[in-house]
């Protein structure tokens, strides 16, 4: 089957990336190269996600470099693999930065995204951006340094809250999150949102992440009888566990998710019991065909399998930073983390190719946009449940 063969095929191109760069890759930088560096989690717990993104940046890059870079100067990729761990991630960063001059960044998680914030303001060199949606980090002020590729955890939440409140006013509604920074990060804030949008917050479960034995929590969802439950901090478990049971138990609730339980492959491992699971996507998935995009068909060119979420994440913030780089050329700029932070605010209206299926602006940190998916296990396929959300 398709995705299978293109978990195999990325997972063998990931454990190739991760020995060559354990060998001293890459080639020495050229005078007017402009640097992308990355923490990259090609190892351990996170590496599903840090393959995709590597590929997705790499391609990028590549199709700027084949159409003769930003105004004549290359892009160069420069990646460490960190096996998403906050100190090889740090320390990944003042080797890249200590040998290039490095002009963007790509970091692999909220911990090193925020150990990392003051070296950036000290530097006042580069912009960064990474993984991590974490709300905190949508702050220009704090983290003037920083962008992220989609709408932060508080954003995707709301997003799904508008769904709801646009297709069953005054519904119930459940969180199911996890107990970390990552799963509490999004709760109190839009749970207000909620409110304000007309919504019942009946019951709010926090679970340890990966929990197996979840039948007293399916209790508490039992009785608060919501009409949508959200799951957040999670990547897969325990979710599948809680939709099974509660199913069994003749529960009517719809499930959804966020960014990170939301790719095609993992929603497919939920099996027969995934069908009709929801969720926000600030991006098209790789085999979309609902709107107009040649970008997403010059992906499927360059890589005729299956490409992740996180593909598609590291592929845009790729396209940003160079599109911000571009912009401050043009203007005789200098490429520093002033000029190329504000360069990236002017995105206003940006076609991405139809990798996000609406113009885009970055007037702060983020990108508040996104789309509902619901898994359709007959088709073996997130198919689109609605338009593109955009937050005010």
């Amino acid at each position: 089957m398709f995705l299978k063969d293109g978990v195999k095929r990325r997972t063998v191109l990931g454990m190739a990336m991760a020995a060559g760069l354990a060998g001293g890759m890459p080639a020495a930088q050229a005078a007017d190269d402009i640097v992308l560096g990355g923490s990259i989690p090609l190892t351990g717990v996170f590496a599903f996600a840090g393959e995709g993104i590597h590929a997705g940046i790499q391609d990028y890059v590549e199709i700027v470099n084949n159409a003769g870079g930003i105004e004549g100067r290359m892009i160069k990729y420069v990646p460490e693999d960190t096996a998403y761990k906050v100190d090889a991630s740090v320390a990944a960063f003042n080797k890249i930065t200590s040998q290039y001059d490095t002009n963007f960044y790509y970091g692999d998680s909220t911990g090193f995204a925020k150990t990392i914030s003051p070296e950036l303001d000290r530097k006042g060199t580069i912009l960064m951006a990474g993984a991590s949606f974490a709300s905190e980090l949508n702050d220009p002020e704090k983290h003037r340094y920083q962008f992220m590729a989609g709408p932060d955890y508080t954003e995707m939440i709301n997003i799904l809250l508008e769904y709801i409140a646009d297709e069953n006013p005054g519904a119930k509604v459940a969180y199911v999150h996890s107990d970390t920074e990552f799963g509490r990060d999004p709760i109190e804030t839009s749970q207000k949102r909620a409110e304000e949008l007309g919504l019942e917050v009946v019951e709010t479960i926090v679970t340890k992440p990966g929990s197996v034995d979840v039948s007293t929590e399916v209790l508490k969802l039992r009785r608060a009888q919501p009409d949508y439950t959200i799951f957040h901090g999670y990547v897969l478990a325990p979710i599948p566990e809680f939709i099974n049971q509660a199913k069994q138990m003749g529960m009517e609730t719809k499930f959804m998710g966020t960014f990170w339980s939301m790719d095609n492959s993992m929603v497919m491992k939920m099996g027969e019991a995934g069908d009709g699971f929801m969720g926000v996507m600030p991006y098209a998935y790789y085999y979309d065909d609902s709107d107009d995009a040649p970008m997403l068909e010059k992906i499927r060119e360059m890589r005729p399998e299956y490409q992740s979420t996180a593909y598609m994440q590291g592929f845009l913030t790729a396209m940003l930073m160079t599109e911000s780089a571009k912009r401050t050329l043009e203007a005789g700029k200098e490429l520093n983390g002033d000029n190329l932070k504000a360069a990236l605010n002017s995105i206003e209206d940006f076609d991405t190719g139809g990798i996000i299926g609406v113009p885009i602006s970055i007037p702060g940190n983020s990108i508040p946009v996104g789309r509902i998916y619901r898994a359709d296990m007959s088709q073996e396929k997130m198919v689109p449940a609605s338009d593109w959300i955009r937050l005010e």
